[in-house]
């Protein structure tokens, strides 16, 4: 199984302009997720884009565009003897959890969603692509009772919305890492005071045109 070839050449630049080095199983893994999510947009309607080419541009190369910050995170979090593990939430069909879980093996993933039929594509993505690191979760995320270091979204939510609702599930010490697209800074100006921003970290995705960051947070103990 596998994606039209066409798109390997862009993705393996894509790469290489984000200064990505990955190996080539998980470069095969990139590509044969790409056809699992169009084979299954087709009948569970996991993502609005059904182009191929605006999917590897929108949604791969732009959960790819995180992953350099990403594993800068897991370096400070190992040096700090925390456990390797994220909760990505709101993940849909995979974005960018699955493409966390493929790029950082040590990582262990939890995609977390609301809708069945997405936690179940997760499921199936986890054992198509053979990464005994990821797994879906159909619940609330208000509902979980684990807690993780490392709390990720894309797309998913504002800001004070995303962090209110995750809150009970980060481990004291912990981070989120909310992908957006421009600069939210009406968001930010919203969150409660005991969240902080402690850096807003700009990506370039390669081949699209438009304004994307990380915002990192962490709670922050008032004075």
């Amino acid at each position: 199984m596998s994606a039209d070839q066409d798109l390997r050449s862009p993705l393996e630049a894509g790469l290489q302009a984000l200064g990505l080095d990955l190996s080539l199983a998980q470069v095969d893994s990139l590509m044969d997720f790409m056809g699992l999510l169009q084979k299954w947009n087709k009948v569970y309607n996991l993502t609005a884009v059904r182009d191929p080419q605006e999917m590897l541009t929108h949604h791969l190369l732009d959960s790819l565009a995180a992953v350099p910050a990403l594993r800068r995170r897991l370096a400070q979090m190992a040096e700090q003897g925390q456990a390797m593990r994220l909760l990505d939430v709101g993940s849909g069909g995979g974005l960018p959890g699955v493409v966390f879980a493929i790029c950082c093996p040590e990582l262990e993933v939890s995609c977390v969603d609301t809708v069945g039929k997405k936690a179940a594509f997760i499921q199936q993505a986890a054992a198509t692509l053979r990464l005994s690191n990821l797994k879906g979760l159909h619940s609330r995320v208000e509902q979980l009772k684990t807690c993780y270091p490392l709390i990720s979204c894309r797309a998913f939510a504002s800001l004070p919305d995303f962090t209110a609702w995750s809150r009970q599930a980060l481990e004291e010490g912990g981070a989120w890492l909310a992908m957006k697209g421009r600069h939210p800074e009406e968001e930010i100006a919203a969150l409660p005071e005991d969240i902080q921003v402690f850096h807003v970290e700009p990506l370039q995705v390669p081949g699209l045109d438009a304004e994307r960051c990380i915002i990192w947070m962490h709670e922050h103990a008032l004075t």
